[in-house]
């Protein structure tokens, strides 16, 4: 999954003979997982049509204030254009349009947009090799770029005018490369390495039963993506469950067992930034495993429970330079237990959810969590999302770690 996933791109395009790349961008950056909304300048129409890029962005395409076909449509509102975007990408930026962004001209909706936008401003420019040498570009350059506008460098090769030379707008593949590093490198977590533990443990009784439980693993899940979105290398140890995650940055590790989940952890432990241990592993094992199916003939059925290994605990004993964060889901004396488990297992927080709020708990796409800290305060949060929860958490571990 890229970093690009998820995100709202505004894509400008000017009118130079590379608009016709526009085309190619727009394809690759939705199947980047973007979502991507074009605005054109006038002239850029004369290169590519709106109806292309509407095509392949799934989205209306602007390219004026209001609709010329219907002087009774609403306008096209530039500001929130510009604030619906996560980043805004001028390409190609021709030497017209660049000079008017770097000197505050806003005579069309690109520039309107780019007037607007308080997200970071990408872009590539495209001219021919004489422009693109000029003085006034170079000046035109440094300015946009004293502004905090990111440019994209042009390459070198064979331009429109025959000549070879700089000024050749980098390729859609070459431009979408650019975004996804630049991103990357200015995360927060870049850099950092989580362990990740989510879902049940199954404790097998024969080779058909199992003790286990109700967790979903959506809670480890959405905490394992959001690291991975904010730049972490993220090993996740999921017991069973049904939930898919794809991306780079996370390696997921399948186990079933409290033993095998508790093997996995140490296996990585000692190459981990921070932990966050949110499965729901089982307390209890049968001392003895069928190995046959148990058939049923009496009205009872007894079985014999040994102790599972603790995994927080023993990770807590060895824990070094490591962040380590565990969970507690409690229906009674919550915040006590919570806290007594903090300092008993030597962790750094605890995330606290009650079956008794409504909203929390298991197999929910909500929940409800209070964060207790080392130092014993207490964070209560709303209900929300579990992928809003997680952002909480690892909003919390930036702001007290050196994440």
């Amino acid at each position: 999954m890229s970093v690009l996933n998820g995100k709202n791109i505004l894509l400008g395009v000017t009118g130079g003979i590379a608009a016709y790349k526009a085309a190619f961008l727009v394809r690759l950056l939705v199947k980047k997982g973007a979502n991507v909304k074009v605005v054109m300048t006038p002239s850029a129409k004369e290169f590519v049509t709106p109806l292309t890029l509407s095509t392949l962005s799934k989205n209306e395409v602007f390219s004026s204030f209001t609709n010329e076909e219907n002087e009774n449509a609403q306008w096209n509102n530039h500001v929130e254009l510009s604030l619906w975007a996560d980043l805004f990408l001028v390409a190609p930026a021709t030497a017209n349009t660049l000079s008017k962004m770097a000197n505050g001209t806003s005579d069309n909706l690109l520039l309107a947009c780019y007037l607007s936008a308080k997200c970071p401003v990408y872009y590539a420019p495209a001219m021919d090799l004489d422009m693109y040498k000029h003085p006034t570009t170079a000046a035109t350059f440094e300015k946009l770029n004293s502004f905090g506008n990111i440019q994209i460098p042009a390459a070198f090769g064979e331009l429109a005018s025959g000549l070879i030379g700089q000024g050749r707008m980098a390729e859609p593949d070459e431009i979408v490369s650019f975004l996804e590093n630049d991103i990357l490198k200015k995360l927060p977590l870049r850099g950092k390495k989580f362990l990740i533990t989510a879902g049940p443990t199954y404790e097998a009784i024969d080779p058909v039963r199992f003790i286990g439980n109700h967790s979903s693993g959506k809670m480890g899940f959405a905490i394992a993506e959001a690291a991975a979105m904010l730049g972490a290398e993220v090993i996740l140890i999921s017991g069973p469950t049904a939930l898919k995650l794809e991306n780079d940055f996370v390696k997921i590790i399948h186990v079933t067992s409290a033993a095998e989940m508790y093997e996995a952890a140490h296996e990585y432990f000692d190459h981990t930034d921070i932990a966050i241990l949110s499965a729901a592993v089982a307390d209890y094992r049968p001392s003895e495993v069928a190995s046959e199916k148990i058939k049923k003939k009496d009205q009872a059925l007894t079985l014999q429970l040994t102790k599972t290994k603790d995994i927080l605990a023993s990770l807590g004993e060895i824990k070094k330079k490591q962040f380590l964060v565990g969970f507690a889901l409690e229906t009674e004396n919550e915040k006590e237990n919570a806290k007594l488990k903090l300092k008993k297992k030597n962790l750094d927080l605890i995330v606290l959810n009650s079956l008794r709020d409504k909203g929390a708990g298991f197999k929910t796409d909500t929940n409800k969590i209070t964060l207790i800290t080392k130092d014993n305060k207490v964070l209560p949060f709303t209900v929300k999302s579990k992928k809003e929860v997680a952002k909480d958490i690892l909003e919390y571990i930036i702001e007290h770690t050196n994440a």
